[in-house]
């Protein structure tokens, strides 16, 4: 009757950190072993005979935000302690895959062996490493429709090539840990409570640009400046290039955001567009000005206008 623990999560750049416990029972499941070594499909299919067939199990999660305030270390506290709270069935033994008892300022903590690779030699612990993978992925997987353009279901958080250029073109996002060491420079633009006005342009410019790619846009150039004109957002849709102006208001008193392009601000924006192609060899090809008004707080697409 062993509670077997593991954690998914703990090196993403995005997510949240989940830990899974398990108490396995009765049960005998073929097949169980640390789930980094197991396909997405075997790891699929013994997440469904596990919560089928354990005595009781848990999953524990901290999201970005706390892990952000808290540090990892506590965050791997509390995602243990969460997961250990949800399971009813009853153990006489907790193992923790690892070295450190994360419950040992509980009441079970006099109960936790830690045991590095875990994960290998224990049914249960393997089972709590497979429903907190299982979990932690799907949920990634979902967060590719919510923020697409990330690849959330390819690397789900890494800090792999593809997701660092994701950041460096788009931005960050709500699940991005901004404590990590190679994210620390977009703190201010998310996380900052007195934010410059800069900062609340950066980060309205990354809902907008978030906007065109779930409406099929391909991001080719985001603040594209020049000693004599910039451009916002310059993207790629049906062979179309649109030339993006970004206009934020806090709240609608303050205004609509595209009354600000005047027929002057739209010479400026046409002159823009036309020396981006010319820097770029692009001939005899079509494009369109148009302009995203982002309003509130946090703030959200109010209107999409395409102006030529």
């Amino acid at each position: 009757m062993i509670l077997g623990i593991d954690e998914v999560g703990r090196g993403p750049w995005a997510g949240p950190l989940v830990v899974g416990a398990v108490v396995l029972g009765g049960a005998s499941i073929d097949g169980l072993t640390d789930s980094k070594k197991l396909s997405k499909k075997k790891r699929d299919a013994l997440d469904v005979l596990i919560r089928e067939q354990a005595s009781g199990y848990g999953l524990g999660w901290v999201h970005a935000d706390e892990l952000d305030e808290v540090g990892l270390a506590e965050a791997l506290r509390i995602a243990t302690i969460r997961a250990v709270e949800q399971v009813k069935a009853k153990y006489t033994e907790i193992i923790i895959d690892g070295t450190i008892n994360f419950l040992k300022e509980t009441s079970k903590g006099q109960y936790v062996t830690t045991l590095p690779k875990a994960d290998l030699l224990i049914p249960s612990v393997s089972a709590a490493s497979i429903i907190a993978k299982v979990a932690r992925d799907n949920y990634m997987a979902l967060q590719d429709t919510t923020y697409p353009g990330y690849g959330f279901t390819s690397h789900v958080g890494y800090g792999t090539a593809s997701h660092r250029a994701a950041i460096e073109k788009i931005g960050v996002t709500p699940l991005h840990r901004l404590s990590f060491a190679p994210l620390v420079k977009y703190k201010p633009v998310i996380a900052s409570s007195i934010k410059t006005t800069k900062q609340v342009g950066d980060e309205a410019e990354t809902i907008a640009t978030q906007y065109l790619m779930a409406q099929g846009h391909d991001i080719l150039q985001r603040n594209w400046k020049t000693k004599f004109c910039e451009i916002d957002i310059v993207s790629l849709k049906d062979q179309m290039f649109y030339f993006t102006e970004v206009k934020y208001r806090r709240n609608a008193i303050q205004g609509g955001g595209l009354d600000a392009i005047t027929k002057k601000k739209q010479q400026q924006m046409t002159f823009a567009a036309e020396f981006y192609m010319s820097k770029h060899g692009l001939v005899d090809t079509e494009m369109c000005l148009a302009a995203l008004a982002v309003t509130g707080t946090p703030p959200i697409v109010e209107t999409f206008l395409q102006l030529s």
